[in-house]
């Protein structure tokens, strides 16, 4: 009886551990997509336009392939510039070569003694051995749009847009990552992070049953068709997963999964949003979930062709929402008020 007491007892936590990463606000949607807005349009050629400068004409992006960061860097920082944005560069020394984040930043419309600051981030290098045009030129694409679309206007909050470097191996993990530079800057600043979004390969999309692959446990709960974007944070950012997809899911027509789970588990740490839980900020994931659907995922034939342009540009205008309310844009309709406790930096997130 005891045993059959305690088995109850640990399913019945289990149950609801799942029921705390997996419910979130509002539904994804189902169907068929409607057109493309004349806009959207637009987008996905501008998107499809970076991809192919950063994947095709540039390259490989890493510090073995000489001057590909920087020519990355000058792309991204040019771009930045031309939206009319504040732009500085965080330059560090990594094993004898100069690396740089690229930051450009849309200042509040009036400046207060603890203004809070949103950080949207991708990562610029790629793998060795691939010119990463989904991991993550999709990412950056995405990041250089969203900072054009936010440029002009009013909101409450300073938006901090950053291409980070050396996020893939060898550096991943380390003080070397340029997300890890970063978010330690801002903690030993005392910046107030109300919340930071990693957009991490956006551009792979399937409507094709079983395209879709889970770690364990989370193909029990999500479906298995790759056509959606997923939301992904730790529990302690679990209130910001919910925001944003909660946003997502009202201001977009496309279908989106979210969870909020142990840091520790396969995926969910794997991008820059992991240097900001270091530093006791909430930070998500924002994905296509990468390997679990992406048969090119570090890989010489992630190439740009191989990317959905169309069903990016949708994302990206979904997530310019997301963005506005998270800084609750001046005209648009949020969640004013509802702001995140930041906790103190957590050795083991």
């Amino acid at each position: 009886m005891w045993w059959l007491l305690l088995a109850g007892l640990a399913v019945a936590a289990a149950a609801a551990a799942v029921g705390v990463a997996v419910r979130m606000p509002g539904r994804s949607h189902r169907g068929a997509l409607a057109p493309l807005t004349e806009g959207e349009r637009t987008l996905r050629e501008e998107l499809r336009r970076h991809v192919q400068v950063l994947a095709s004409d540039i390259g490989e992006r890493h510090i073995w392939n000489a001057g590909s960061l920087d020519a990355a860097a000058g792309y991204i920082l040019r771009h930045f510039s031309g939206a009319g944005l504040s732009v500085t560069e965080e330059r560090f020394a990594v094993r004898g070569a100069e690396v740089a984040n690229v930051i450009a930043e849309v200042e509040p419309s009036v400046l207060e003694t603890e203004t809070e600051t949103v950080v949207v981030g991708a990562h610029y290098d790629s793998v060795v051995g691939t010119v990463g045009a989904n991991d993550n030129a999709s990412g950056v694409a995405a990041l250089l749009e969203l900072a054009r679309l936010q440029a002009e206007r009013p909101r409450r909050r300073r938006i901090r847009f950053v291409a980070f470097v050396n996020e893939e191996p060898p550096f991943f993990l380390t003080s070397e990552m340029g997300s890890r530079r970063h978010a330690r800057r801002c903690r030993e600043r005392g910046e107030r992070v109300s919340a930071m979004l990693a957009l991490e390969t956006l551009g792979c999309y399937s409507d094709r049953r079983f395209s879709q692959s889970y770690p364990f446990p989370f193909g029990l709960f999500y479906p298995r068709t790759g056509n959606f974007v997923a939301f992904v944070g730790n529990l302690r950012s679990r209130a910001l997963v919910r925001r944003c997809i909660g946003t997502f899911r009202r201001r977009a027509a496309f279908p989106s999964e979210g969870t909020a789970a142990p840091g520790y588990l396969p995926g969910v740490f794997w991008s820059d949003h992991w240097s900001f839980w270091r530093e006791g900020y909430p930070a998500l994931m924002v994905t296509d979930t990468a390997l679990f659907r992406y048969g090119y995922y570090h890989l010489a034939g992630d190439t740009p062709e191989k990317l959905d342009y169309g069903r990016l540009a949708r994302v990206v205008a979904g997530l310019a929402r997301v963005v506005e309310e998270l800084a609750e844009c001046k005209g648009r309709s949020g969640e004013s008020g509802n702001r995140f406790r930041l906790p103190s930096p957590d050795p083991n997130p």
